[in-house]
């Protein structure tokens, strides 16, 4: 695994931002491992688990840690996890997170923003990853292809 497509967020702040995933099933599972854009890898009795912030899920990854090693050290799961490419790209041009911070998409994709280089930014992780929860559960039963005109943002 590269170091750089992870942060170590503590404890609280990893609680903190999942106050508003509390939705998804994540009671019972553990969170193991933090990628640079705040997606959160947990472990459970069922396995490892991966809450992917950019699409609103958590889906079952593998089914130990040291799957997941091997898996996250392929270019595949790289790129399909930590979102490698832009990692490295923002890195290359100096947008280096600090202390705290992810990347984040300035406008998330679930209320239109692309997915694309020039709408990543650093933000505050525990905002980033709060605020991605709020938008997936005030959309989440929207048939695709809504158009997104209103959101409200909680404290």
């Amino acid at each position: 695994m590269k170091p750089h497509l992870f942060i170590a967020p503590p404890r609280e702040a990893i609680e903190r931002a999942l106050e508003s995933w509390r939705w998804l099933p994540i009671r019972g599972r553990e969170p193991v491992l933090v990628t640079a854009f705040g997606d959160i890898f947990f472990e459970g009795k069922d396995g490892i688990w991966f809450l992917d912030t950019l699409e609103g899920t958590i889906q079952r990854a593998c089914n130990t840690r040291t799957e997941l090693d091997e898996l996250l050290a392929t270019i595949e799961g790289e790129d399909r996890y930590c979102l490698a490419g832009f990692v490295e790209r923002a890195r290359r041009e100096g947008m280096i997170l600090k202390e705290g911070e992810s990347y984040d998409f300035t406008l998330h994709p679930v209320v239109g923003g692309g997915i694309e280089y020039e709408n990543i930014q650093p933000r505050d992780f525990v905002v980033a990853v709060h605020i991605a929860g709020q938008l997936h559960e005030q959309v989440r039963h929207y048939p695709p292809g809504t158009e997104i005109t209103r959101f409200v943002l909680k404290k």
